[in-house]
């Protein structure tokens, strides 16, 4: 089966996840993916985190799947030939440098267009290509700072705490950046034409904060941290079981109400003109919380979900990995895919998204070693002789 995006051919000069995730999601779908490398060092998503047994770490295995794997030196002039004469045969260019640092170095989006005008280039960077922050740094940490989420997670009064993931930033960036790319490769399709996707890495997270914006513009509200709670219904939280698991419960409206009494089987609750409607609920938001708590409380875990499902209440156990890795649903999904790499032997990677009924995701490859493309990209692909090849070595451009 031909894969939907074959022949697509994608430049990632980027480093750690933001824009490199776009091109993971691309070459999941069949899209030839080249991660171009500084020479010696690599990518620092390498040693980023728990290192496998082939001495690269398991995130890069996982994000680097399906990439060939080059090194070049964009800094240097013979580098940056090089890499023009890339962009003049493929589609993307994913980087995600400062501001300005590729036009310095003569390849920029303006640059690079001159040579192949229906080049799409993804840039993501910590606030985007303009603005009075364009220079700064950052990292995911700081995106989800400055976007507003850092300030919601946590416990009223006490220390904001990490959004369940320090990369959260990094991966929606890259997503966004592959909605972006399919896109403009489709406008490129019908006009011969290329653009420039500008993505600042907090943008994704604050798009995502529901009605935040439009509400603080209406009324001046101001959300502050409310733990487990969610702020426009009630019971919508954690609880915990008597056999000390916690749960999540989404009661987000009144049909949703009169099951949870059910499940509860206290059926009057759904009528109690103090709970019947959500405006009643939340005015009394502590007194809720307590009644499905002390339920909870008294009931094992699994019977509190064999109830919810029963009643059609939405429930679920707050799952480790050591969890998920057991549970029938992961594995019917096939959510998670054992593979084995010559590299680093056998690994268990998240599957591909989304699933598809006619162009599923290829089956993962994990990263690759540094360099290991470097013979068939600058031999085969841009035609160098092997003497050319080992000079360009030598001196340290590739």
């Amino acid at each position: 089966m031909t894969a939907p995006l074959e022949g697509i051919r994608v430049l990632d000069i980027a480093t750690f996840l933001a824009a490199p995730f776009c091109g993971t999601i691309l070459a999941d779908f069949g899209a030839e993916v080249i991660k171009i490398e500084r020479p010696g060092t690599g990518d620092s998503l390498r040693c980023f985190g728990t290192p496998a047994p082939c001495g690269d770490s398991y995130v890069w295995l996982s994000e680097a799947r399906h990439k060939r794997a080059a090194t070049l030196d964009l800094r240097r002039q013979e580098g940056a030939a090089l890499f023009r004469r890339l962009v003049a045969q493929s589609d993307v260019v994913l980087e995600n440098f400062r501001p300005g640092t590729l036009e310095r170095w003569g390849l920029g989006y303006a640059d690079l267009a001159r040579i192949n005008p229906r080049l799409v280039m993804l840039s993501v960077s910590a606030y985007g290509q303009t603005g009075p922050y364009r220079d700064r740094p950052g990292f995911a940490r700081v995106a989800h700072a400055f976007s507003g989420l850092a300030h919601l997670a946590g416990e009223p009064g006490r220390v904001p705490v990490v959004p369940g993931s320090t990369s959260l930033a990094d991966y929606i960036s890259g997503i966004y950046g592959a909605v972006g790319v399919l896109i403009a490769l489709r406008h490129a399709e019908r006009t011969g034409e290329g653009q420039h996707i500008d993505i600042g890495l907090y943008e994704p997270i604050f798009r995502l904060l529901d009605e935040i914006a439009p509400v603080h513009a209406a009324t001046g509200f101001v959300r502050e941290r409310m733990g487990a709670d969610t702020v426009n219904v009630v019971p919508h939280s954690h609880y915990r079981s008597a056999d000390g698991d916690w749960l999540a419960l989404a009661c987000s409206n009144d049909r949703m109400w009169q099951r949870l009494a059910l499940a509860i089987e206290r059926p009057e609750l759904a009528d109690d003109p103090r709970y019947a409607t959500t405006p009643e609920r939340l005015a009394r938001r502590e007194e809720v919380n307590a009644l499905v708590s002390a339920w909870m409380g008294g009931l094992s875990t699994s019977e509190i979900l064999a109830r919810c499902e029963r009643e059609e209440v939405p429930c679920a156990k707050l799952l480790t990995i050591e969890d998920i890795f057991a549970d029938p649903q992961y594995d019917a999904r096939a959510n998670l895919l054992r593979v084995t790499d010559p590299r680093a032997g056998g690994l268990t990677l998240p599957a591909a998204l989304p699933r598809m009924s006619r162009t599923p995701p290829r089956l993962p490859v994990a990263g690759a070693a540094l360099g290991s493309s470097n013979g068939w990209l600058f031999e085969e692909l841009l035609g160098l002789a092997k003497e050319e090849v080992e000079a360009l070595r030598i001196q340290g451009i590739i």
